[in-house]
């Protein structure tokens, strides 16, 4: 696996890249957001225009973020969300469990264990642990990158 990129991890052979939660992406957004922020507060409004989505969103996504203990409120004038967690310790895996755990493994499988051929009744438990074992090495992939690596990435983009 050494080389791939995540890309290359959720592309299945079709060539086709499989769905991601989006929800995953705008609280990865969010969080760089608040690390890169000297105070790491914004209010709903400046973190949705910096993810170029709605408040009600951010909103949505942010309380998610609240009950997991990553971010905290402040009510009334200057308040907003507020990192509590220090971003050189906060991975995408867990991001990734927090919002999205699931996301790689499709709804719907072909196949129906009733069927007589051996393709077809089989077809769904083998796609199902091939699904399973891919988003394993997701989450594994994602556990080597913290908010912190995500914003020195960002970083590094602005001094090309």
């Amino acid at each position: 696996m050494t080389g791939s990129t995540v890309t290359d991890m959720i592309t299945v052979q079709s060539g086709v890249p499989l769905s991601m939660n989006s929800e995953f992406t705008i609280a990865v957004h969010s969080l760089v957001y608040l690390a890169f922020l000297p105070e790491r507060m914004a209010p709903s409004e400046a973190i949705a225009d910096n993810v170029s989505t709605n408040p009600a969103r951010i909103r949505k996504v942010m309380s998610c973020l609240k009950r997991g203990g990553y971010v905290d409120t402040r009510e009334g004038a200057g308040g907003g969300y507020r990192l509590t967690l220090d971003p050189a310790i906060v991975n995408l895996a867990d991001i990734y469990r927090l919002m999205a755990q699931g996301s790689v493994i499709p709804s719907w499988c072909s196949g129906n264990p009733e069927m007589d051929c051996v393709v077809g009744s089989n077809m769904r438990e083998v796609m199902d642990g091939i699904f399973c074992r891919a988003e394993k090495q997701l989450e594994n992939y994602f556990g080597g990158i913290t908010i912190s690596d995500v914003l020195g990435q960002i970083k590094e983009c602005e001094e090309c």
